[in-house]
């Protein structure tokens, strides 16, 4: 939600301060001959059958780099914010500290493209560098990348700083504890990189991932690599216009934007579509969208890619700056309509967040059997931001990475909106997001679903978050590797919401190392999270069917913010048909008044007594919270006391568990 280079000598300090304490192991020497190994496929870092028909289908194939081949080390595992194995797809990466030092993959299947995702250090003074990495296929060089770090390494607090020397925010609520050193708080690591071979590879094939001669940087990190077999360009469809035609420039030398707004005026007159060739067209602001259909050759083939630029006086929406992106009208404008957008990306240029900047990849208000499909967004703000009211999107089988703020929010009055099929990673705030937001005409987001998308390693707050509403729902997700302030999935009367009415419904989902410690409490949070902080959460919210996978701390975080925890309560809450494989501590911490049910709820490998009672701490003799056990279902370790008084330890400590594992 809307709330950089180091020198060589403080490079190394950062990297022993975040990798070496956090248990990096010895690599194997560079001499040493690779063995020949089946690859390790994964999916959020699992063996993919635990995950099966949950998530996003994807077309790349995903290997982590600790499992692959390696002459560096390994680093994590570790869930501990500010630092680099926290913030690794499974919390674990390889570091690579010495020219010839790789990492090497092996093809499970025929792959002509991949996308790396990366960490290299930041300079003293902040703002990024690059680096070179060797591509190499069966031993011969295919090309040599560039990393950056110019689109990772924030600092500090709420907005967050490209200054690794900034201070605490002067009146910012600042309880966790900090160490006195700087940088202040690093994190937002990891960036990505898309690279197309040149030709398609066989299974089998080895791709080796290998630091150059004389490199300019102290270590570099690789996370995981996605191998995918990219299909030809898409041709032009009939009855459509190509913006060639109308002057725009394949080459990015020169602005796009005009040609292109000249073609989406031609088509309309003529009731046809825009085709965006192959190529890489420079595109600074919107693109404004309405009644008209765009597509491009493929999202690896047309790039829409652009700076952000000052504005010389703030716009009225705000900005004080531009970047490419396409926008339906605004709803005070009335909104847009018949919008399909479709098969290209956007590359954009954004390294700060500045929450009143409009610098999303899509925004405005696009509804009435529009469609957004097929799509890469990339360093964006937030990757697609809609303000209501506005009703009736489909927004399907897209990429959004590396947004500095949220992946996806649905804000203020949307109504009849899917997003299904996509695949989030490494966002600066939620992955996806509702928000409800309260307003004097009464506008309530309502009968919206988020179904079969995969969401990885938000930095920031949630990997799913529906903050008020009505009749929404959540269903068939993969959810995985939270980092701070948030978890995989959560409900909250936050950020000045609408209340929940109807039913909201949380099934068939999978969360994936969820649940960990909020940094300004203190405290564990669950995989799911229900928070009542400024109304009571009455609402039915039914939580069915899903499994919640190695969590670090909690299962199930009911809370209330100790201000108003005489006030409001978390109420009308079902659970049923769950199985919790792993917590390092409860299945269920109740920290609020209210109840909740509980049927067919098993558990196992859990780090502390089922149930942590704490209620609203006043200790009357009678349950604040109620923990309703149905029949005698839940099975693992459940006690018919489970709901009673006194069951209450402020904060257990933690048992990291066993990898979760088929569930006889």
């Amino acid at each position: 939600m809307s709330r950089s280079r180091l020198s060589r000598i403080r490079q190394v300090a950062l990297t022993g301060s975040v990798l070496v304490a956090l248990g990096a192991s010895p690599g194997l020497s560079a001499a040493a001959h690779p063995p020949t190994t089946a690859p390790v496929i994964t999916r959020a870092g699992l063996d993919p059958a635990l995950v099966q028909g949950r998530g996003a289908a994807v077309p790349f194939v995903e290997q982590e780099a600790e499992s692959a081949f390696t002459t560096g080390e390994k680093i994590g595992p570790s869930r501990e914010a500010y630092t680099l194995p926290a913030e690794a797809s499974g919390r674990t990466a390889v570091r690579l500290t010495a020219a010839g030092q790789y990492v090497e993959f092996t093809l499970s299947r025929p792959a002509n493209a991949l996308t790396l995702r990366y960490s290299i250090p930041d300079t003293a003074t902040g703002g990024g560098q690059r680096a070179p990495l060797d591509v190499k296929v069966d031993g011969k060089r295919n090309q040599t990348m560039t990393l950056t770090s110019e689109y990772a390494w924030l600092y500090g607090m709420y907005p967050f700083s490209n200054n690794p020397d900034v201070d605490p925010n002067p009146g910012w609520w600042k309880p966790e504890p900090d160490p006195v050193a700087k940088p202040f708080r690093p994190n937002h690591f990891y960036d990505e990189q898309r690279v197309l071979l040149g030709k398609t590879y066989k299974a089998g094939d080895k791709v080796r991932f290998q630091v150059p001669e004389n490199i300019p940087v102290a270590w570099y990190v690789l996370d995981v690599a996605d191998f995918e077999l990219v299909a030809q360009p898409l041709k032009q469809p009939a009855k459509s216009l190509s913006v060639r035609h109308f002057g725009a420039d394949p080459t990015g030398r020169y602005d796009a934007a005009p040609a292109i707004e000249r073609t989406i005026a031609a088509a309309k007159k003529l009731g046809w579509s825009v085709f965006i060739p192959p190529g890489t067209y420079q595109v600074n602001r919107h693109i404004v969208v309405d009644k008209v259909t765009v597509h491009g050759a493929g999202n690896w083939w047309t790039i829409i890619k652009g700076k952000v630029l000052p504005l010389a006086q703030p716009a009225p929406d705000q900005s004080v700056h531009s970047a490419p992106g396409f926008y339906g009208k605004y709803a005070a404008d009335g909104g847009s309509t018949k919008v399909h957008l479709s098969d290209f990306a956007i590359e954009s240029d954004v390294r700060e967040r500045i929450d009143t900047d409009q610098v999303n990849g899509i925004g405005g208000a696009i509804g009435g059997g529009s469609t957004i499909q097929n799509l890469y967004l990339h360093h964006t703000k937030v990757g697609i931001w809609l303000d209501g009211p506005m009703d009736g999107l489909l927004i399907r089988n897209n990429v959004i990475t590396d947004a500095i703020a949220d992946g996806m929010n649905l804000h203020l009055g949307v109504s009849n909106v899917r997003a299904t099929n996509n695949f989030v990673r490494n966002s600066g705030d939620d992955g996806l997001a509702m928000w409800s937001e309260a307003n004097p005409a009464g506008l309530v987001n309502h009968h919206n679903v988020y179904d079969h998308n995969t969401v990885q390693t938000p930095v920031l707050a949630n990997n799913i978050a529906i903050y008020g509403g009505r009749d929404n729902a959540v269903t068939d997700n993969l959810v995985a590797d939270p980092i701070r302030e948030g978890s995989t999935l959560h409900a909250g009367s936050r950020f000045n919401s609408t209340p929940f009415e109807g039913k909201l419904t949380f099934a068939r989902n999978t969360t994936v190392r969820g649940g960990p410690r909020d940094l300004n409490w203190d405290l564990g949070l669950g995989a799911i999270w229900l928070y009542a902080l400024q109304s009571n959460m009455a609402g039915r919210i039914e939580i069915t069917d899903s499994s919640f996978l190695d969590s670090t701390y909690n299962a199930f975080l009911f809370v209330v913010d100790w201000p108003v925890k005489d006030d409001y309560a978390v109420t009308n809450v079902v659970v049923r048909d769950v199985k919790v494989d792993g917590t390092g501590t409860n299945v269920v911490n109740a920290r609020v008044g209210g109840w909740a049910s509980f049927e067919n709820v098993d558990a196992r490998n859990i780090g502390a007594p089922f149930v942590n009672n704490c209620g609203t701490f006043h200790f009357t003799g009678t349950s604040e919270f109620d923990v309703r056990l149905v029949g005698d279902s839940n099975d693992g370790g459940w006690t018919a006391d489970a709901g009673a008084p006194g069951h209450c330890e402020d904060r257990p400590p933690v048992v990291p568990p066993a990898p979760p594992g088929p569930w006889n």
